[in-house]
């Protein structure tokens, strides 16, 4: 690639993205002070940035107040208590329909909307949809890009709207806006994956577009996921500590859905008390294998259960191998 070409891609990234966030504007950012929301709260310097976190736990508010200081921007934050988090699984559950393994992630977006709606926004913007289009994931360095990346971005949705939504909360998202993808797509996946000085970077064509925006510390950070980074994940051992192995090999016997662990067995049963029973297939639909949900045949997991089609390999009729490592 030439050097002039380069430098069109970084001019234009920049500008691109300029131009989604100024048709997604928005009163505030679901804020962790990862390297999405970061840019986002750079190009957007009047917006507030809600940050929270599971108690002391995780690093987000680290990062967060870092830039926030940098940027000069107003920074409401709060820390929740694992009680509180735990009252409020029942009421994701509800809004989600969903007994998806993912569930502390949720609750990290479930509490910093809440925030917004207690600071009087109406609106908040996400970094939803960076990771899948610039390639944040490492599972994504060793995949066909140039066919994977089309075919997700088709897939691609977020919670951030279903939960904003029952909370009356606008929820934006410019790397999702449709000429944004429609240029992200066209980007070389060789400058989104590349190694340097023995390290591979995912979404490294965002970070160099934005030097000398935000701090390299910032900007070159690692990738932590929801539930890592705000301390959420940190609920796993507490909620599995409810259930004792006992009670977790008599309950699989008696139900036909395949657990991951006994931490999923605990969401299927708050799942039943506010949901209900897991809807059938329709129409041209698959019926998922491990719960038994309608699954749609290009879907990468199941929407009810949260299993993936990677599952399969450790799924045989009758059951699972191994399945307390998945």
């Amino acid at each position: 690639m030439t050097t002039q070409r380069y430098s069109k891609i970084l001019i234009d990234l920049k500008k691109k993205l300029k131009e989604a966030v100024a048709k997604h504007e928005a009163e505030g950012i679901l804020f962790s002070g990862g390297l999405d929301s970061s840019i986002l709260a750079s190009l957007s310097p009047q917006v507030s940035l809600f940050t929270v976190s599971l108690g002391s736990y995780g690093e987000d508010s680290e990062y967060a107040r870092l830039t926030a200081t940098y940027l000069g921007m107003e920074h409401p934050s709060v820390r929740v208590e694992i009680q509180k988090a735990l009252e409020a699984i029942p009421q994701v559950i509800r809004i989600l329909r969903t007994f998806d393994p993912a569930i502390p992630n949720d609750l990290a977006t479930y509490f910093a909307l809440q925030l917004a709606k207690e600071k009087g926004a109406s609106s908040v913007m996400t970094g939803d949809g960076a990771d899948e289009l610039f390639c944040g994931y490492s599972y994504m360095f060793d995949l066909d890009l140039k066919s994977y990346l089309p075919r997700l971005a088709k897939r691609m949705r977020f919670n951030s709207v279903s939960l904003g939504k029952t909370l009356g909360i606008s929820t934006e998202q410019p790397f999702l806006d449709e000429e944004f993808v429609e240029f992200a797509l066209g980007i070389e996946p060789a400058l989104k994956v590349v190694r340097e000085e023995g390290k591979t970077w995912g979404k490294w064509i965002l970070r160099k577009s934005f030097e000398g925006n935000l701090p390299h510390q910032i900007l070159w950070q690692e990738k932590r996921p929801i539930e890592l980074g705000s301390g959420f994940s940190t609920l796993r051992g507490t909620i599995e500590s409810e259930i004792s192995d006992e009670e977790f090999q008599r309950k699989q016997k008696n139900y036909s859905i395949r657990f991951l662990n006994r931490e999923h067995l605990y969401y299927y049963e708050v799942y039943k008390k506010v949901v209900g029973e897991i809807p059938s297939p329709q129409g041209e639909e698959l019926e998922c294998p491990f719960c038994g949900a309608g699954m749609d045949k290009r879907a990468l997991h199941c929407r009810i259960c949260g299993r993936t089609k990677e599952d399969l390999s450790s799924y045989r009729p009758g059951g699972l191998v191994g399945c307390e490592n998945l």
